[in-house]
């Protein structure tokens, strides 16, 4: 009995050091992948490295004149042109699903359309009621030119939108004009088809060019403005309050 114990804890013993020296041994791999993702889809799969710094060269395109409300299109215009595919904002904002419910006011609250089915109002002119589109009409729209190659970030931490730019790819995002979080006062609740939704008109998109320490990068179409830049911790907190809707592509 006493030589089967004694077999038993020499076999445990020659365990924790054979363990102990894997660790050790494959310490700094294991380190490495802490900054490595992996970014896939059904298709493909890649290992990213997170980088410290991006900053992307993706020409800008502005939403005026012609949309006055066509930030969410022209933000995927910019998307679908760095993967290489030749669109214009205008084509998509004829082929965005739109919402057609009106816009009524029946004691003091608002019933309109849901910018999660569609386009809200009119992309075209302030003249006319609007607001926009959220992510999921955008990714129909998206997958119609890269079908199987759109990646939905959405819900996603606001750190996992470095992976594709680490890997050459611009993320577009719902956000506000503010680019910092709002306070309650800019929102307004809506009654929709769907039930009631909280909205605000400062509601905006942009193209996600690059990160470092301090700042997010990117394409305005607002503004027309090529890697404008603001606060990271701003805008995440504004992303985050905006539903952290955003996309990107796979090659």
């Amino acid at each position: 009995m006493k030589t089967i114990i004694s077999g038993l804890a020499a076999f445990f013993l020659a365990m924790v050091i054979f363990l102990y020296g894997y660790q050790n041994e494959h310490a700094s791999e294991l380190n490495e992948n802490k900054n490595t993702l992996n970014l896939s889809n059904s298709n493909s799969m890649s290992i990213v490295k997170i980088k410290d710094r991006v900053l992307l060269n993706i020409p800008v395109i502005a939403q005026f004149p012609e949309l006055a409300r066509g930030c969410e299109v022209t933000s995927l215009t910019m998307l679908l042109n760095a993967a290489g595919l030749h669109t214009n904002k205008m084509k998509l904002a004829k082929e965005i699903t739109k919402d057609p419910t009106p816009r009524k006011v029946i004691n003091n609250k608002i019933y309109y359309g849901n910018p999660h089915n569609g386009f809200v109002g009119n992309i075209y002119t302030y003249e006319k009621p609007g607001l926009g589109v959220y992510a999921q009409p955008i990714i129909k729209l998206a997958e119609k030119y890269l079908p199987g190659k759109i990646v939905n970030l959405t819900n996603s931490s606001f750190e996992d939108l470095k992976i594709p730019l680490s890997d050459g790819r611009p993320v577009w995002v719902i956000i506000n004009t503010k680019y910092q979080q709002l306070p309650e006062s800019y929102f307004e609740t809506w009654i929709t088809k769907d039930g009631p939704i909280r909205i605000t008109t400062k509601e905006h998109s942009v193209l996600i060019t690059g990160y470092d320490h301090q700042y997010i990068y990117f394409n305005d179409p607002l503004t027309g403005q090529k890697n404008k830049k603001a606060p990271i911790n701003d805008f995440k907190k504004a992303w985050v309050q905006m539903g952290s809707q955003a996309i990107s592509y796979l090659d």
